[in-house]
């Protein structure tokens, strides 16, 4: 009996234990406060659709308009120029930029004239007896010959008989030969062909010459060319005669310059059309790089915005409700910071600085600092 009595108290006890453990585990736990709804705030613009010109940006260098560069066709030595041969030395039209030693091949020439005068002499005799009636000219032309100078125009031929006489005597031939001799005789002196710079010069006094050498570059400072890609599809847009606003990389320098020519080939690689701006500004130089913003058309009812607002590049956020909305969009021009874009109604609120983790229908709330007036 005693110990069936310890066993039911043993599980009275058990039990009993059993029941005061869980009411101490209940009245110990903690109940979670209910979760606070996060709303960011937002920046937002009023939209204000409006005309956009599109502005193109290139870039290029700067080249003359008029450039020449000077190749020797003789062979010599480098005797003189009107000016020291230099580079940045400038030349008026006309002045003489280089002479080539021409002595040996002066005297060749005047050789070549000392026997022409003989073949016409040794034909004096029979024009007097056979063509009486030319052998005055003939002879006014021997008396008036000088080797040392250019030559003359033969007389012109009154008949055949005495173009056939003339001719079959070598005197024709002669006579052409010298020409050919005194147009080679004339480049052995260079002369400026306009008023501008010599931009180069690979040669010095005393130097050989050598024919197909290159002796410098020469340049007309008064205008200059630049040369631009724009893309194939702005290329119609594109007038003779806009007037473009450029600037050197720095933007401490602005220009001037004019569409001049518009290539109508389109460069298969790159899908580009060549503009060239004409400009003419004291300040430019040679080489120089500059930035070009060429204005290709307006586009009517449209906003420009930050790339970077841009979300799967169709569409944009915007504001309705005190949430976050998507809404498709045309983008209808790209640059490097913006796009124009059309497609938004007159008074959305669309987003003006991303938001990070942004949603549909994310609850937010717009800023006091937003620029609710005009467009940014």
């Amino acid at each position: 009996m005693r110990k069936i009595i310890l066993s039911i108290l043993g599980v009275v006890l058990v039990i009993g234990a059993v029941f005061v453990a869980k009411a101490i585990i209940d009245s110990n736990t903690i109940e979670r406060p209910p979760a606070k709804k996060v709303v960011k705030t937002v920046y937002v613009q009023m939209v204000n659709n409006g005309t956009v010109p599109i502005v193109i940006p290139a870039n290029g260098t700067v080249t003359a308009l008029r450039k020449t560069s000077i190749f020797s066709e003789v062979e010599g030595i480098f005797r003189s120029s009107s000016k020291p041969f230099r580079p940045g030395q400038e030349y008026s039209r006309g002045q003489m930029l280089l002479r080539i030693d021409a002595a040996e091949y002066a005297s060749n020439v005047r050789a070549s004239k000392s026997e022409l005068y003989n073949k016409i002499a040794s034909v004096m005799p029979d024009l007097r007896l056979d063509y009486p009636d030319v052998y005055p000219k003939w002879e006014a032309y021997l008396n008036n010959f000088d080797v040392n100078k250019s030559l003359a125009p033969l007389p012109k031929s009154s008949s055949d008989q005495e173009n056939y006489f003339i001719s079959g005597r070598g005197i024709v031939s002669g006579y052409y030969n010298i020409k050919n001799q005194e147009t080679r005789l004339n480049k052995f002196t260079i002369v400026a062909p306009y008023n501008g710079v010599l931009t180069e010069a690979t040669v010095t006094e005393g130097s050989l010459v050598r024919p197909g050498q290159k002796l410098g570059e020469f340049i007309d400072p008064s205008e200059y060319e630049l040369e631009v890609a724009v893309r194939k599809s702005f290329s119609d847009l594109l007038k003779v005669g806009e007037r473009v606003a450029l600037k050197n990389l720095e933007g401490t320098q602005q220009f001037q310059g004019e569409v001049s020519r518009v290539n109508s080939k389109i460069d298969a690689n790159s899908q580009t059309v060549q503009v060239f701006i004409k400009i003419k500004d004291s300040k430019v130089k040679e080489g120089m790089y500059l930035e070009a913003n060429l204005e290709a058309r307006n586009v009517e009812n449209a906003l420009s915005i930050a790339r970077n607002l841009l979300v799967d590049q169709n569409k944009v956020f915007v504001v309705e409700d005190n949430t976050l909305q998507l809404v498709e969009i045309d983008a209808v021009h790209f640059s490097s910071e913006s796009v124009v874009i059309t497609g938004l109604e007159n008074g959305a609120k669309l987003i003006s600085a991303p938001v990070p983790g942004a949603f549909v229908g994310m609850p937010v709330e717009i800023s006091e600092d937003s620029n609710l007036a005009k467009n940014n």
